[in-house]
């Protein structure tokens, strides 16, 4: 057994080398991407190898004019290698260095893919990276919804006020949807979520998002929209649905004593979608016994 784990080490050592050397001696318009790239992948985990053939890949990430695809390979190498090699310390400040540099390149999934890695390490070069770009459309280094979802790994105050104006006035639906989604832990923004859930010219989704926020802001606020909007017939059935789960779960006891809204779902169970009958049931069941 002793030998085959020796035999095992051996030859990862041997792939790590040969990949990494492959990677170093790379050209656009030389050997195939595609065999560059399974070389690189066959290091991976990069488990005994050394900090020099780690370089060798900080080197390839770098490197602009090897094929885009190799640079990826050596990203996913260097990621993998991150939680799985011993001597990845010693090069973690290259490793974050090649990384800050890499967040500006040309590409945009190469951007995308460095800024994710320091927002999740929550790296302030990054940080300021991404807001400047929310401030600064033209200086934007990844689309707004996808900055605004990496903020949210390290939030500060500063990303708040963004994600607030953002809200007011998004480029776009996806943008004001992660915007809020940002500012569900900003207890001062309660009362936006408020406003939206009470506008009936809202999606169903961004009201929904805000019915899921208010519940970890102000839970009673969830409550009291919660029934004004059960009570309202014009109210879509979405909202209906969302609602009645929101109290089934979250709601108080002194609900089984409110009697005009232990009649308005007892009518919902009787007629309304399928979806709203079977919350309507379960909503019933927690607060009423039934028939």
């Amino acid at each position: 057994m002793a030998k085959k784990r020796t035999s095992k080490t051996k030859s990862v050592k041997s792939a790590v080398k040969k990949s990494a050397a492959v990677a170093k001696n790379a050209r656009p318009k030389g050997r195939a991407p595609a065999r560059i790239v399974a070389a690189l992948n066959a290091a991976q985990p990069v488990t005994p190898g050394k900090p020099g053939d780690l370089e060798h890949m900080i080197d390839v990430l770098r490197d602009k004019q090897k094929p885009i695809e190799v640079r990826f390979a050596a990203l996913q190498s260097l990621g993998a290698a991150a939680f799985s090699e011993p001597d990845f310390p010693s090069i973690q400040g290259d490793y974050t260095a090649a990384l800050r540099e890499v967040a500006t390149d040309a590409d945009a999934e190469m951007r995308r893919r460095a800024l994710g890695i320091l927002a999740r390490g929550k790296d302030g070069f990054a940080q300021k990276k991404l807001m400047d770009g929310l401030k600064n459309p033209d200086r934007a280094l990844l689309p707004p919804e996808k900055a605004l979802q990496l903020l949210g790994n390290d939030i500060h105050s500063d990303a708040y006020a963004i994600a607030r104006a953002m809200v007011k006035d998004a480029p776009n639906p996806t943008a004001r949807r992660e915007a809020l989604r940002l500012l569900a832990t900003d207890a001062a923004s309660a009362p936006t979520f408020e406003a939206i859930l009470q506008d009936k010219k809202e999606t169903p989704e961004i009201r929904q998002i805000s019915a899921a926020a208010l519940h970890s802001l102000k839970p009673e606020k969830l409550q009291e929209y919660a029934r004004d909007i059960l009570l309202d017939p014009s109210e879509s059935a979405d909202m209906h649905q969302t609602t009645l789960t929101a109290l089934t779960q979250f709601g108080d006891a002194g609900l089984g004593d409110d009697k005009k809204l232990m009649n308005r779902v007892n009518r919902m169970r009787a007629s309304g979608s399928a979806a709203v009958k079977s919350s309507a049931r379960q909503f019933l069941g927690k607060y009423q016994a039934t028939e």
